[in-house]
């Protein structure tokens, strides 16, 4: 009997294996996404980018590496995107172990009465309706993976796996990116205050020359009273600044993990630029940027459910075996209680409310989105170096313009300031818009060098430097 029963189990066995062969389950490929042209400038086809650099080569301030170096060390948003990691991890060793079969062990005492009365003897039998029964069994269960539906969901947990490692990735660019960011709007808002300072002093002495022009009749109460104004109007910005130093150094200590404090920091003149700006190739951002990886990896994840979906259309074959030992007495627990079971099955859903039906059409919508969703990302990176490189270049454009700007600045107030002085052909209200003119020009030249430095680095990231 159990010889017979063996060759059924061994015959279906034999019977899954043939049926494995006809997967149902397709082979994952990369989808063909545009790369071609999503860089608006004109590209050549070398293919060296500073996406390769490290990001210690792309920064030459000391402090800022000792800054990232301590963002990358203990910013909380890294540290989380390293515990989906281990989350993912743990999916993926889970999806692994469901090749194998489960085990178990039970161990129960049971004990019963049953009534006399409902087990309808005739009179003068004795029967002991009190009994305990002891029971010691392992039991275990596995089901092949015919159709590959094991397989299908191995595959998904582990695009989910390296999707949260190019999730951190991600983070990690980001973090070099902000911090850096910070850093040098620190120290541009470092320089705009001292201009403003300066400013401020050399207003100060024109309404003390002012004053003594008045007294020399030169000029009347009203050029001192614009002087003490235009005075004014510079010392009012400068607790506005103040303000925004101390924000800023808030934003990049809570980037550091760090409760906020001073930002060890140099500066703004000191700073220099990558001497080479290469982009590469559009298709290198495949490679190179983390959140493109990471929907494609969210893409090959929709795939394989979509395979998973299938598989539940067809039958699954389960085996599952107990065995142990049962016995009304303790004290021979061992004598002739052996007892086991094997079970053979294949279960093929006939009806079940149109679940199977449903769970395809999510996974085929689902797959498509994430396929949408793989090509924005390139289409979006291919925005941010656009974006990021030509705000480099106009900020180029700009320094040259500014500098002539501000020197000729600096002459109209020197030659009006001279012209007051000697001359009745001007008045103080020219004096008042060259200065106010000259600090403008003076701050936003400041802007326009810190734009240049914010733009290498959204190209760097953009590009999806930072991580290697």
């Amino acid at each position: 009997m159990i010889q017979r029963y063996n060759k059924q189990v061994f015959a279906l066995l034999i019977g899954a294996a043939f049926l494995s062969s006809c997967a149902v389950t397709k082979t994952y490929e990369r989808p063909s996404v545009k790369t071609e042209g999503v860089y608006r400038e004109q590209v050549s086809a070398d293919s060296v980018t500073m996406a390769n650099m490290p990001w210690q080569s792309v920064f030459a301030d000391e402090k800022l590496k000792v800054l990232i170096q301590k963002g990358l060390e203990q910013n909380v948003d890294l540290k989380n995107a390293i515990q989906n990691i281990l989350q993912a991890q743990a999916t993926l060793r889970q999806s692994k172990l469901a090749y194998l079969p489960t085990l178990s062990a039970d161990a129960n005492v049971t004990r019963s009465k049953q009534s006399e009365a409902g087990l309808n003897f005739p009179e003068g039998i004795n029967i002991n309706t009190l009994t305990n029964t002891y029971k010691l069994s392992l039991s275990t269960s596995w089901e092949a993976d015919i159709w590959g539906k094991l397989s299908s969901s191995k595959r998904a947990a582990l695009a989910k796996y390296l999707g949260t490692d190019a999730a951190k990735r991600a983070v990690q660019t980001q973090l070099i990116a902000d911090i850096a960011n910070n850093y040098f709007s620190l120290l541009a808002l470092d320089q705009q205050l001292a201009i403003t300072n300066e400013t401020l002093k050399s207003r100060i002495a024109t309404v003390e020359t002012m004053k003594m022009l008045k007294q020399g009749a030169v000029v009347n109460g009203a050029a001192v009273v614009q002087s003490e104004a235009n005075r004014y109007a510079a010392e009012v910005s400068i607790p506005d600044l103040k303000r925004s130093i101390r924000e800023t150094e808030n934003a990049l200590s809570i980037l550091l993990g760090e409760a906020p404090a001073r930002i060890d920091r140099t500066t703004l003149a000191v700073q220099v630029s990558p001497a080479n700006l290469a982009i590469g190739i559009p298709a290198q951002l495949l490679q190179n940027r983390p959140d493109v990886q990471q929907a494609e990896y969210a893409f090959k994840s929709a795939f394989e459910n979509t395979n998973l979906a299938r598989t539940y259309f067809y039958p699954s074959l389960t085996l599952t075996a107990s065995g142990g030992f049962s016995n009304l007495e303790l004290k021979n627990f061992f004598d002739h209680s052996v007892f086991y079971n094997l079970v053979g099955g294949l279960t093929q859903p006939i009806f079940n409310q149109g679940l199977n039906k449903a769970r395809l059409t999510t996974a085929q919508s689902q797959q498509i989105q994430a396929l949408n969703n793989f090509q924005q990302s390139l289409l979006v990176a291919g925005q941010e170096v656009s974006n990021a490189l030509y705000a480099y270049q106009t900020a180029e454009e700009k320094q040259g313009a500014r500098a002539k700007q501000i020197a000729a600045l600096v002459k109209s107030v020197d030659y009006t300031e001279e012209l007051l002085r000697y001359s009745s052909a001007t008045n103080y209200t020219d004096v008042l818009t060259s200065e106010q003119s000259l600090l403008a020009a003076q701050l936003s030249g400041v802007s326009d060098r810190l734009q240049q430095l914010q733009a290498v680095v959204s190209l760097y990231k953009a590009l999806g430097g930072g991580w290697k």
